[in-house]
């Protein structure tokens, strides 16, 4: 294998267990840290040098990144945000271990390897063009990048992103410029990010942040589809990440309002690239149940699938 360059055809699959399906598309890097800030509730977001990665991320593919030289085992996360043109991919997560507060400790220059972007990314259908992005703590990134691409694609497309969160967010809120009608007054919190590219979002909480809903994500999602007619509600369709019980009340919420939606799933992970099957979970499929892996058949399926 070239030490940073794509997996080779005639070794990925075999030595270093790659999935068939996803030869060629998995690429090795020698990146190095471009920035890595700090947030309250041990939140960090990494930025790394990583080209090949940059120019084929989509939202809901992830990275398996090594932590730090004395930690032998890469971590899966999610991909927030990619520029291509300047070749680097950025990260949020949050310290759950030695690995990952390893990795908080490295610094701009130092070297980091990057394996991806790996896994389904979400499919957003033409048909629905007002996109439901529910991201819940450390599931917040690939709503950040979903809603950065749908806003970006122009035409019908019609990004709306809730995020919820019981420790502070990783980012300053701010009172939203942005008029989202069937959001409940005082709901005003937004993330300067998103707001600054055009894409309305709103925060949610029970800890009591100003400007934030006060309730559940998912509460929240559910009073915006219900302002909805039956008009609007075909226009929508929805797309989380976060952690399962959200999950399961994202796909009950979508569900009891007949709206698709693509859930994103969090999964502990050895190889992240389909070789040892360790992060299987039971998916309904035509044929019956079936268990498919989350880093390389997912890790974002069909709600009523995973939910039924």
């Amino acid at each position: 294998m070239s030490a940073a360059g794509h997996l080779p055809q005639d070794e990925a699959g075999r030595g270093h267990g790659v999935h068939p399906a996803h030869r060629g598309s998995i690429h090795l890097e020698d990146g190095k840290v471009v920035a890595q800030e700090s947030w309250p509730g041990e939140q960090f977001v990494l930025r790394v040098s990583a080209p090949k990665c940059a120019r084929l991320a989509l939202p809901g593919s992830f990275v398996h990144l090594t932590c730090d030289p004395d930690v032998p085992m890469r971590r899966p996360l999610s991909i927030q945000r990619v520029n291509a043109a300047e070749g680097w991919i950025e990260i949020l997560y949050k310290i759950v271990g030695p690995g990952l507060r390893a990795l908080s400790r490295r610094r701009v220059g130092d070297a980091i390897s990057v394996l991806g972007p790996i896994g389904q990314p979400f499919r957003p259908d033409r048909a629905r063009p007002r996109s439901l992005l529910i991201g819940g703590g450390v599931g917040i990134p690939p709503m950040v990048f979903s809603g950065h691409q749908s806003n970006g694609l122009g035409g019908p497309w019609k990004p709306l992103v809730l995020m919820g969160s019981e420790i502070p967010f990783p980012f300053k809120a701010r009172p939203s410029t942005i008029l989202v009608p069937g959001i409940p007054a005082g709901t005003i919190a937004a993330m300067p990010l998103l707001d600054g590219w055009g894409v309305p979002s709103r925060l949610a909480t029970k800890a009591g942040y100003p400007g934030c809903y006060d309730g559940f994500v998912t509460q929240l999602a559910d009073e915006w589809l219900g302002s909805l007619d039956a008009s609007g509600r075909n226009e929508v369709e929805m797309f989380s990440c976060g952690p399962t019980p959200m999950l399961e009340a994202v796909a009950k919420v979508a569900a009891r309002h007949d709206v698709p939606c693509q859930v994103s799933l969090e999964e502990f992970m050895a190889c992240a690239v389909g070789g040892c099957a360790g992060c299987t979970v039971k998916v309904a499929t035509p044929d019956g149940p079936a268990m498919k892996r989350v880093c390389v058949d997912g890790p974002v399926f069909d709600s009523r699938a995973v939910f039924s």
